[in-house]
């Protein structure tokens, strides 16, 4: 399935020329799909096809998270790999990629606006000044292949972060950090954890239901048609926030695991 075939079929689902989009993927059925037409493509002819939707002037995000660093381990900005498939690793080895600076969520940046994240180094996660806040400031959209939102939809940590949702707390991680001058330097950064200790557990796939009850999602459904959907950041801030602020974050975005 050529790329320009693939772009046909984003579009239909809602990814516009000249748009900010952030995708986050899992590209296993659209490959079996090609190879059932007769035709092998490559993750980074996937990426291609994207890109074409975008259009030149557009932008697209991709996902680099590696937890490792939340493990103890190094981040290396120049080489650190994505742990989020073969789509986002295409998209860090794109020769005109840009690289956020957070050393586990840090993204792929690709196209005309590319130059708005390139000294992006957000102390925090899903803070307002991460990647997650600048693109609801560009109004850009979120796009999610084949995956469900539990397995994908990250934007929901950032909104909780945003809005200090108490089921959550902010935790330092500190570990060794090499920029892209090569130089290895002792860093910490921060992410907005659930509290593990009240046995909270993430579980958004409830308020993923209501999004689409609600026609806020456009496209096709995992494991359906082209398993493309979209989301303007903005809509799923505002749906978010307003299950957070109507006390309905329990059993729509979070769960509570008890022990015997």
């Amino acid at each position: 399935m050529p790329a320009g075939l693939l772009a046909e079929q984003w579009a239909a689902a809602g990814v516009a020329r000249g748009d900010t989009l952030l995708l986050h993927s899992s590209i296993k059925r659209t490959l079996l799909a090609s190879r059932r037409a007769g035709r092998t493509i490559s993750p980074a002819d996937v990426l291609d096809s994207f890109l074409e939707a975008l259009g030149p002037e557009g932008t697209l995000l991709l996902p680099l998270f590696n937890f490792d660093f939340a493990n103890g381990g190094p981040f290396d900005i120049r080489h650190t790999p994505s742990q989020m498939g073969a789509l986002t690793e295409a998209g860090r080895l794109h020769p005109h990629a840009v690289r956020t600076g957070h050393p586990i969520y840090s993204f792929a940046v690709i196209g005309a606006q590319s130059v708005r994240f390139r000294t992006v180094d957000n102390a925090s996660g899903y803070a307002e000044d991460s990647p997650f806040g600048i693109l609801r400031a560009m109004n850009g959209a979120i796009a999610v292949l084949d995956l469900d939102d539990q397995n994908s939809m990250t934007f929901y940590h950032h909104v909780e972060e945003v809005k200090r949702v108490p089921y959550r707390y902010f935790k330092d991680f500190t570990g060794l950090y090499t920029g892209w001058d090569g130089v290895v330097a002792t860093k910490t950064y921060t992410l907005y954890v659930r509290d593990l200790d009240h046995g909270v557990v993430t579980n958004v796939n409830p308020a993923g239901e209501l999004m689409w009850q609600h026609g806020l999602y456009h496209g096709s459904r995992p494991g359906v048609g082209c398993g493309l959907r979209t989301i303007r950041s903005s809509d799923m801030f505002d749906f978010v926030s307003s299950l957070i602020d109507g006390s309905r974050a329990l059993g729509t975005l979070y769960s509570i695991e008890t022990t015997a």
